[in-house]
């Protein structure tokens, strides 16, 4: 397995890629403020993580008694993000959902994950090449 394989390295590049297909979705709303009948997309991605992790779509895990056991059943698996859209409501009289002040605080929102998702990166990186470098 190399350094850049791990599950936590996989995580972090899929809430990358989950921001940056978030942030083309959004500009898309936005771009589509106006036009009748569009319906908003956000895209899904730290929700289903969430929910992986707290073993609601969990499959058969193995009981480990021995820690020179290999753990198997568990799920490594990072999901992929989801776009979804909204076709449930309707806020102007042309049957368009977006909201433009909305859009833009997710548009800020998903900018802070980016952000933190790099530094994370970057984080696990610098803490790889102190200990291969020896200091």
């Amino acid at each position: 397995m190399g350094l850049l394989n791990s599950v936590s390295f996989q995580r972090l590049q899929g809430g990358i890629d989950a921001a940056y297909k978030r942030q083309n979705a959004l500009a898309n709303n936005v771009a589509n403020q106006d036009t009748p009948n569009f319906k908003r997309s956000d895209v899904s991605f730290e929700s289903i993580l969430q929910q992986q992790e707290s073993g609601i779509q969990s499959t058969l895990r193995a009981k480990v008694s021995d820690t020179r056991h290999y753990q198997f059943g568990s799920n490594t698996i990072v999901p992929a993000a989801v776009e979804n859209t909204d076709e449930t409501t309707s806020m102007n009289n042309n049957d368009n959902n977006v909201d433009v002040d909305r859009e833009m605080a997710l548009s800020a929102e998903n900018q802070l994950r980016y952000s933190s998702y790099v530094e994370q990166i970057n984080s696990q990186i610098s803490m790889m090449r102190a200990v291969i470098q020896g200091g």
